[in-house]
């Protein structure tokens, strides 16, 4: 159905009068909203279109007439398919015949999407004008025919009919670029090719889909009206220039519904949310959930398709509370000196969102405490004040605070509220008393006194206050600290300081004049307190001390020239009783000022030089008189110890005396002889271990030549005994084997069960009683007499037997064996190189003939 305005700019909304069965796109083109059968008699409903601007409606009566059912050849003759000749032909609405013009583009040709067939289905028929005189083939190509996606159009090479082989989608490819060609048998192009556009008209086959199913926003609270929040999207893959992807938004449900129940809007064709009602307070509401529908055909609610998605908006807080607190006074105590300590603890109560520049609170004091005693930290996690006290509170002076203290916030109040800015309350502080520490006024107290004060003399009274006015204590008590030099004592009731040794500014405890002493005053409070002041004694100089002559040795040369000795005068005072100084000779004994001579060169410093031409080489003890400036002078006789010596030219002295004398004191000398005394005890009592030692050694020693002792070489086998049996030792065992009595004469029980047995041994030839002429029987006759004489002989298991293998022996003598006549051609040297244990035999094979 067409509708035709006067002035063609009218925007129409087509309406059916049976919506059910029957629905008007915006195009104007009717659709069947469902399957049903018509009746033989003519369908009638009424189309209206109503102006969207001026509501004004006009209507139309259609008639809708079913076709009858034609055979399949009458159908194809019945159908109406439009021809295209080549070259194509265009008719204007007279009849007569125009001039051809070749290679016209061809309008496009629509074809609806999503179409239910049958397929294929013709769309049109190509033609060539040659075709009556030409056998002609048919053919198309590009995308969608010979070209990916291939086989969705074809073509009847013999009649030119092109169909579509399945349903289109339009989100797929929206159009489809064809070029259409006629060849004769051979192959030969008879006509230009014909470029065939078709488009696929978009169908409402795809709903509306949102770009985020949840979409999240904010709003500050006490936003007017018009405030924009956010804004959702959503898409539609139809054609976004037809109504099918028109999309139209709306709220459909909104969650808490107060204050109000519309608190949002939606811009239905941008999405864009904002507020159109007063009232958005986050303390009430903190978060709103808004269902957002969208629907396309315009938003059409019968054809259109829709779809939903949430929008949750979340209120943001703006300082519209500002803190209050939560009692009009707070009650706090401090100790009096005590610093850095929270006194009282400040609470407010405020609405908005904690930990927020809203909700944290800035405290500060108002009133109540001009001298800055006191400051307010704000607590992070509680919002809490702190009072805190920064400097020391004197219990005596101030025993309370009342202090004006005021909260707000980090930012501001909001534009438009009403309530004070600020919250204020009163704080009380007690100040308690404590038992203070006493002070000495004044501290340090300094004392000029002139140096020689003899013991026992008062100095000077040193005593200390309490602060404490208002508690019970008695009186204070000293005593005495620090005291480097012993010097001063302080009486403990009334604090009055006098000596108890000379004061001498010479001391090694008195620094530029100054002697420094600590004494301590006590009291007698719950805690007891005490404190400390320092006495500073400025000693005096007397003059009580003679100049010395410094350095104490010197050397010269035994000649007039150089003989020059240069020497100090030193005074532990100071001016005026030191410097300058005179320096003289004593007249006795006379030989002093006949050798020597001394000349003052400066206040401190004079020259002593040798009178007499030559002095002979020693050590003389020269001594100079010197005195000093004071009031009455002071002086003192010095000795001066001059090494006089063989010089040189250049003065040095050459000789050894010299050498000793300057470089060797007397205390060196003494350390000398000290450790040469030491040396000879240490080599005196080496000589006698020594001696001691070998005379143990001979008498332990064993009979036999320590060279040809093989002990070491014995391998020793445990052989345990019979315990307590070990005890009784067969010491005839020991005896001369001659002498040994039989095993049966030996009482029973006495014999140990470890023993030789008693059965039959192997017998030894009895020795001759008579000595054996030469060393070996010698040898053995004193072994023989030491073991039988000895009472502390080992038993049987480590029994040593001495016997001499002779002419008696079973296994003959070893005398027969003549070194001389049997080897002697041999070299035994290399003997040696086997140890210790072989040297013997190799001093007796080769040593030669001696």
């Amino acid at each position: 159905v067409r509708f035709q305005s006067c002035d063609g700019n009218k925007k129409i909304h087509f309406g059916s009068s049976d919506p059910e069965d029957f629905r008007v796109g915006e195009d104007g083109v009717v659709y069947a909203e469902r399957s049903f059968q018509l009746s033989a008699e003519p369908t009638e409903f009424v189309v209206s279109a109503q102006d969207k601007e001026t509501q004004q409606e006009w209507q139309m009566r259609v008639k809708l007439t079913p076709e009858p059912a034609l055979t399949g050849a009458l159908e194809k003759d019945q159908k109406k398919i439009e021809d295209i000749i080549f070259p194509w032909q265009q008719y204007k609405h007279s009849s007569s015949l125009k001039r051809q013009k070749r290679d016209w583009v061809i309008p496009p040709i629509n074809l609806p999407e999503n179409s239910k067939g049958p397929f294929p289905q013709e769309l049109v028929r190509i033609r060539s004008d040659r075709d009556k005189s030409l056998s002609l083939r048919y053919s198309v190509t590009g995308p969608g025919a010979d070209q990916p996606p291939t086989g969705i159009f074809i073509i009847n090479p013999i009649s030119g009919q092109l169909s579509v082989t399945k349903p289109l989608d339009r989100e797929q490819i929206a159009s489809f670029h064809l070029r259409a060609h006629a060849v004769d048998v051979n192959g030969n192009q008879v006509e230009n090719p014909i470029d065939i556009v078709i488009n696929v008209i978009d169908m409402n086959d795809n709903r509306p889909e949102f770009l985020h199913q949840v979409w999240n926003g904010t709003v500050p609270e006490g936003s007017k009206p018009g405030t924009y929040v956010m804004t959702v999207t959503a898409i539609d893959a139809d054609d976004p220039n037809a109504q099918n992807g028109m999309l139209r938004y709306r709220i459909l449900s909104q969650a808490p519904s107060s204050p109000s129940p519309n608190m949002f809007t939606i811009n239905n064709e941008t999405g864009d949310i904002i507020t159109v009602a007063a009232g958005l307070d986050r303390e009430k509401v903190q978060q709103y959930t808004l269902i957002i529908q969208a629907t396309d055909m315009e938003g059409n609610p019968t054809y259109g398709l829709s779809n939903t998605a949430t929008a949750v908006i979340a209120v943001t807080d703006v300082n519209d509370n500002p803190p209050e607190f939560t009692a009009m006074t707070f009650y706090g105590e401090v100790p009096e000196n005590r610093v850095d300590v929270i006194v009282a603890n400040l609470t407010v109560t405020d609405k908005d969102q904690p930990h927020t520049p809203a909700w944290n609170a800035m405290y500060r004091m108002t009133g109540g405490d001009p001298t800055g005693r006191f400051t307010i930290l704000t607590d992070p996690n509680s919002n809490d004040g702190l009072v805190t006290v920064v400097k020391p509170i004197d219990f005596e002076t101030n025993r309370l605070f009342v202090l004006t203290v005021a909260a707000e916030n980090q930012v501001p109040l909001a534009k438009g509220i009403q309530h004070p800015p600020q919250s204020t309350a009163t704080v009380s502080i007690t100040v308690i008393d404590v038992n203070e520490s006493p002070y000495f006024v004044p501290n340090p107290k300094l004392v000029r006194q002139e140096e020689g004060l003899l013991a026992g003399s008062m100095l000077t009274t040193f005593t200390a206050q309490d602060p404490d006015r208002y508690m019970q204590q008695t009186s204070l008590r000293y005593s005495k600290v620090s005291d480097p030099a012993n010097w001063l004592k302080i009486d403990p009731v009334n604090g009055q300081i006098t000596t108890t040794a000379v004061l001498d500014r010479e001391s090694i405890y008195v620094q530029n004049n100054m002697y420094n002493a600590t004494f301590l005053a006590s009291d007698n409070g719950i805690p007891p307190m005490s404190g400390t002041g320092t006495l500073q004694i400025y000693l005096l100089d007397i003059n009580d001390n003679a100049p010395q002559v410094h350095p104490k040795e010197a050397t010269t040369c035994e000649t007039l020239q150089p003989n020059a000795i240069n020497i100090t005068a030193v005074d532990p005072d100071i001016d005026p009783n030191a410097g300058p100084f005179a320096f003289e000779l004593p007249d006795t004994p006379a030989s002093i000022k006949r050798n020597w001579t001394i000349v003052r060169i400066s206040g401190d410093h004079a020259q002593l030089s040798l009178r007499i031409r030559f002095l002979e080489a020693g050590i003389y003890d020269v001594p100079i008189v010197i005195t000093d400036s004071g009031n009455p002078h002071a002086s003192s006789t010095s000795l001066l110890k001059v090494k006089v010596c063989q010089c040189d030219i250049n003065g040095d002295c050459t000789d050894v005396d010299r050498i000793v004398g300057a470089g060797l004191g007397t205390g060196a000398i003494i350390a000398i002889l000290l450790c040469i005394i030491i040396l000879l005890i240490l080599v005196l009592m080496f000589v006698v271990w020594m001696k001691r030692r070998d005379k143990e050694r001979q008498a332990k020693q064993l009979l036999i030549d320590p060279e040809d002792d093989v002990r070491d070489n014995i391998l020793k086998y445990d052989e345990e005994g019979g315990g307590e049996e070990d005890q009784d030792y067969d010491l005839s065992q020991l005896q001369q084997p001659d002498t040994v009595e039989p095993d049966a004469i030996k009482p029973v029980g006495i014999r140990r069960l470890d023993e030789r047995p008693i059965h039959a041994e192997p017998q030894y030839p009895v020795r001759s009683a008579a000595p054996h002429p030469g060393d070996i029987g010698d040898f053995i006759n004193e072994g023989l007499k030491a073991a039988d004489n000895d009472p502390t002989a080992p038993p049987y298991d480590s029994l040593l037997v001495f016997d001499y293998e002779g002419s008696g022996s079973t296994a003959g003598s070893l005398s027969s064996l003549n070194s001389s006549s049997s080897g002697g051609e041999q070299d035994y040297d290399y003997l040696n190189d086997w140890g210790p244990r072989f040297k013997k035999l190799a001093d007796m094979y080769g040593g030669g003939d001696d």
